[in-house]
């Protein structure tokens, strides 16, 4: 098997971004927004911090900013797929000292959909010198609810990869996918993998026989789902992509591995191939089991390089999906769209709610961004009470980007965990492994994938952000930010463990993947004050994750494509958390101060244990 080189790989990717700009279709809301009131520009060192009020009915927020140049544009993080940031506060980055900008900002209805009226503008500079400390208040004693383990769902390429053997480096591909997924579930608390094409034609769903009946055939998929099951893990069945038999134009298809993309010859056959893996699943793994699935139809259809058809196709796709696996037993679970970049979500719950298709979940995907607020498209319709599922989430949407295995995604994985704790079901991140074929094989060790381990299952720096979340205690704290750049650069998520431990998740982060190699005026020292502490001694570590803490990736010479077998040992023995005793803290009436340096981008916990 041979993976593309270095320039290959470049190649590829440049033609898989001109390719996946098309959009099938786009669905317009229709809703006229106000302008948010109460604009406010403050001035920080290394950025500026804007906030505004929020505005009924908006799933985010576009920023409009105006720089020395007078040139004006809406802020697009440098990579994400949605401009739109979902919450009333942002931190702008990447600005001229001494030069002066203005803003404006805009509601949106949804991902895809026009801004609405724009703020009036406001003006500011960044601030220079010392920035200061950030100022983190914590009560040890008050609990403010339970943690949404909101990770349990994971991302992974196709589940063939496990039926999969030994690669030209070495490297038993099948093996090191199963201890990847085992490793998600031990360590990271995943128990749902969401994967690519189940009925593509690798594992044999479907053909014809000589009489041009169709025969099913799904041993295969067995195969892969009775080692899920070995792990702990519960598959994300996504419907897709098209077997060659059903396929209106078997010639249209995507990636390396030719997944069909096209809609079907004949819906009753795609109909009776949903029904029958359907009762099939049931009947080898039981309705109690299999009604825990959830079944997501299709993969990213408002992209024109997944689907070659149109809105209206796709919404047939969707029905005729969603009323197979319903004549099964109305138990399974079916949603969608499971579009890109947040788009098609009204368009889909309008259907269902005109139609009456049942619909139990709603699923789509961001890169790059913080996931919009779904939830005010969903009370549109009436349906508030809906699980939402992202079920691709990432750092980043380009294939080989270096922001992959920078430091920059374990900051960005911990803000988004944090931000969507009261509105999201699961925020699906993309993907556990670097065994990863949508462009071809990986070219060398470290090269920018998709994955949080590595091939080799080496643990990048977001692997160990999402460890320490994983990790964090059940019961959420009350906690206070100020300072500068604290809640729009420094984030903070306090938790409190059954055995009265106490965790403090900190990170110094932002989207703008432009900075991912760091900017020192965003760097920040943190104050710590701890209140309600019940102990008289407390053990305190502090694990960080930064460019010279937990950071495999810097251990290995950028010029070196795949490491000798000494180096492996060496690098093995390296990938470890970067974790440190503090020594005993003595609390005085139950208070008690701790100091630490967080670089941008960097993540520290905190945890202090009773002594």
């Amino acid at each position: 098997m041979t993976g593309p080189t270095t320039k290959d790989s470049r190649a590829e990717q440049a033609c898989w971004e001109e390719k996946s700009q098309g959009r099938t279709g786009s669905f317009e809301v229709g809703l006229d927004l106000p302008a948010p009131a109460n604009l406010r520009a403050t001035p920080g060192v290394g950025h500026v911090r804007l906030s505004w009020d929020p505005v009924r009915g908006a799933a985010g927020y576009v920023v409009q900013q105006t720089g020395p140049d007078g040139k004006t544009a809406i802020v697009e993080h440098g990579g994400s797929d949605v401009a739109a940031v979902p919450g009333t506060q942002f931190a702008c980055t990447g600005l001229e000292d001494g030069a002066e900008y203005s803003f404006s900002v805009a509601a949106v209805a949804g991902a895809g959909q026009p801004p609405g009226k724009w703020s009036a503008r406001e003006s500011c500079s960044v601030s220079r010198g010392d920035p200061g400390s950030v100022k983190v208040g914590i009560d040890a004693s008050a609990v403010t609810g339970r943690t949404r383990r909101v990770w349990a769902m994971m991302g992974s390429e196709r589940l063939s990869q496990l039926l999969l053997g030994v690669d030209e480096h070495g490297h038993d591909i099948g093996a090191e996918f199963f201890e990847a997924l085992r490793t998600a579930h031990d360590d990271l608390g995943a128990k749902w993998v969401r994967a690519h094409a189940i009925l593509h034609d690798d594992l044999g769903v479907v053909r014809r026989d000589e009489t041009g009946r169709l025969a099913f055939d799904f041993s295969k998929v067995d195969s892969v789902y009775d080692r899920l099951l070995e792990i702990g893990l519960r598959p994300v069945v996504e419907l897709s992509f098209m077997p060659a038999a059903l396929a209106s134009d078997p010639q249209k298809t995507v990636f390396t591995y030719h997944a069909i993309v096209s809609p079907p010859t004949d819906w009753g056959e795609w109909h009776s191939l949903v029904r029958a893996l359907a009762r099939h699943l049931v009947e080898r793994y039981g309705l109690e089991e299999v009604a825990k699935w959830p079944f997501e139809v299709w993969n990213e259809p408002n992209l024109s390089v997944f689907w070659s058809g149109t809105l209206e196709q796709y919404l047939r796709l969707y029905d005729e999906s969603a009323h197979a696996l319903k004549s099964v037993d109305g138990a399974l679970q079916v949603g969608g769209p499971s579009s890109a970049a947040g788009e098609w979500v009204e368009a889909l719950v309008t259907h269902a709610k005109d139609t009456s298709a049942p619909l139990d979940f709603v699923s789509t995907h961001t890169y790059g961004n913080q996931p919009l607020d779904l939830r005010p498209t969903l009370a549109r319709h009436g349906y508030e009470a809906l699980p939402v599922y992202w079920t691709e989430w990432g750092v980043g949407s380009t294939h080989f980007g270096p922001v992959h295995d920078s430091v920059m995604g374990a900051p960005f994985l911990l803000e988004g965990y944090n931000t969507v704790q009261d509105r999201v079901d699961a925020l699906s991140h993309w993907v556990v492994s670097d065994h990863f074929e949508e462009l071809g094989r990986p070219p060398r060790l470290f090269h920018d994938g998709f994955g949080l381990l590595t091939v080799g299952n080496l643990r990048k720096p977001r692997y160990w952000a999402a460890h320490l979340a994983a990790h964090q205690g059940n019961e959420r704290l009350s906690g206070e930010l100020g300072g500068d750049g604290a809640g729009v650069l420094v984030g903070a998520s306090p938790t409190r463990h059954a055995n009265r431990s106490l965790d403090l998740l900190l990170w110094n982060g932002t989207v703008n993947a432009a900075l991912m190699a760091g900017d020192a005026r965003l760097d920040r020292r943190v104050i710590v004050c701890l209140s309600g502490l019940s102990a008289p001694r407390y053990r305190a570590t502090l694990a960080r994750v930064d460019r010279n803490h937990s950071n495999i990736v810097t251990q290995l010479p950028s010029d070196v494509a795949w490491p000798d077998p000494a180096t492996w040992n060496r690098l093995r023995a390296a990938d470890v958390l970067d974790e440190e005793t503090l020594g005993d803290i003595v609390p005085d009436r139950g208070s008690a101060r701790v100091e630490l340096f967080l670089p941008m981008p960097g993540v520290a916990r905190l945890r202090l244990t009773k002594a």
